[in-house]
């Protein structure tokens, strides 16, 4: 979770792209230049641990976009793949 919102605090569309899970992402992905992402409040896990296949991360991440500051709050659920964690979709 954290690397992912680091991912589109920077910009990187390619890594989002790579570590959503293969059944329900995107073809592409238009990060918003304008959004200036300023913080990542973890709220609460649900699972994700090293013995789990699933897991859901309750958070809230603030940005500044268009002047005004907002947030975005999401349960995201992330599915394990092998070793790798993928996100599956997020709940607002």
């Amino acid at each position: 979770m954290r690397s992912r919102y680091s991912a589109f605090a920077v910009g990187l569309a390619e890594y989002l792209l790579a570590t959503w899970h293969p059944q329900t992402r995107p073809e592409f992905l238009d990060l918003d230049a304008d959004t200036v992402w300023t913080r990542l409040d973890i709220e609460s896990t649900n699972r994700g641990g090293p013995f789990d296949r699933v897991g859901e991360v309750q958070f809230t991440a603030h940005c500044r976009s268009g002047g005004a500051l907002t947030r975005q709050h999401e349960t995201s659920r992330f599915e394990r793949v092998g070793r790798e964690w993928f996100y599956v979709d997020g709940i607002a």
